[in-house]
């Protein structure tokens, strides 16, 4: 039976000892949109940008940035582009966390919509009618 190679996490070596490709750069870039909160006056884009620019850690650091993570910002949308390995996961944990010190976390949700985008939503309240709350 012949050896399956895997590969280390943390170079570009094989875990067998042979030396494998390099890894290449991998470049995501992640969305942030808050067009329906911005519509409404509750926030602002330009907070969440500031608040993500400073609290995004790289090598254990906030305010690490560098040249390798560019936070920006285009109307209500925000961008993450990395040119290192990043989670989208982190982005919605950060963008929560914004959320809850604004206060406004217990009004609003972080959903998915596609693969590399995250949409600041409104809980669905529900609504009850006249009659039956009369009854």
């Amino acid at each position: 039976m012949a050896k399956a190679h895997r590969r280390s996490p943390v170079s570009g070596r094989v875990a067998g000892g042979k030396k494998g490709a390099a890894a290449k750069p991998v470049k995501v870039k992640f969305t942030v949109d808050c067009q329906k909160p911005v519509d409404d006056n509750i926030i602002e884009a330009k907070g969440l940008e500031r608040f993500l620019q400073t609290h995004i850690k790289v090598n254990g650091k906030c305010n690490n940035l560098g040249d390798r993570v560019q936070v920006s910002r285009e109307k209500a949308k925000v961008f993450v582009t990395a040119e290192l390995p990043f989670s989208k996961r982190y982005i919605k944990y950060l963008t929560k966390k914004y959320l809850k010190k604004q206060m406004l976390r217990d009004f609003m949700r972080v959903v998915s919509s596609r693969d590399t985008v995250y949409e600041l939503r409104y809980f669905q309240m529900p609504q009850e009618d006249d009659e039956t709350a009369a009854a």
